[in-house]
């Protein structure tokens, strides 16, 4: 998501399947580990390879996908390491944690009401927890909150077809059939 802005960004999905283009801003200090270079990244994502690469199929065109999705980024911020490891949210000192996700649980809310959104699929465990603490805390039981598994390399079982288990999930959620490309 740093090089493109997009969360799941594989830089090849965003070019060449969603047909983003132009230029991806910087910050005035970068990790010189973790250089933007944009839409010109060769660098693969994992995890967003996976999670777009199924959609793609299941989809053909991105605007079918968008039709019934909106992809919120739990934590749109990227913290890493001195060694330019990625640090997730789980990852930080408890109180700057703490008062980072209050904000990410009230940017969901208001992107949820913005949207009109009926249910929210948390990508991975904490997501799919705080979309439901987020969204019981502000009144918004009414909201529909699952999960599926994350497609992150760290996921020992999204390595072993990833794909397969999110479509049988998406399958059961009644979501499936929104999707594919018929």
């Amino acid at each position: 998501m740093a090089q493109t802005g997009v969360p799941f960004g594989e830089v090849n999905v965003v070019r060449d399947w969603f047909g983003i283009t132009g230029e991806v801003g910087r910050p005035a200090e970068e990790h010189p580990k973790r250089l933007i270079t944009g839409l010109a990244s060769t660098k693969s994502e994992v995890s967003g390879a996976r999670f777009w690469g199924l959609f793609r199929q299941l989809c053909g065109e991105p605007e079918r996908f968008f039709r019934h999705c909106f992809v919120h980024n739990l934590c749109p911020l990227m913290f890493m390491a001195e060694s330019g490891k990625n640090l997730t949210p789980p990852e930080l000192a408890v109180g700057e944690r703490n008062d980072l996700l209050a904000l990410c649980d009230a940017a969901l809310c208001q992107a949820v009401r913005a949207l009109g959104v009926t249910m929210v699929i948390g990508v991975g465990r904490v997501a799919e927890h705080r979309a439901r603490k987020a969204l019981a805390a502000a009144g918004m039981g009414d909201v529909r909150v699952e999960g599926i598994m994350h497609p992150s390399p760290r996921n020992p079982q999204a390595n072993k077809g990833w794909a397969e288990v999110a479509m049988v999930t998406l399958e059961e959620l009644g979501v499936l059939a929104l999707l594919r490309n018929e």
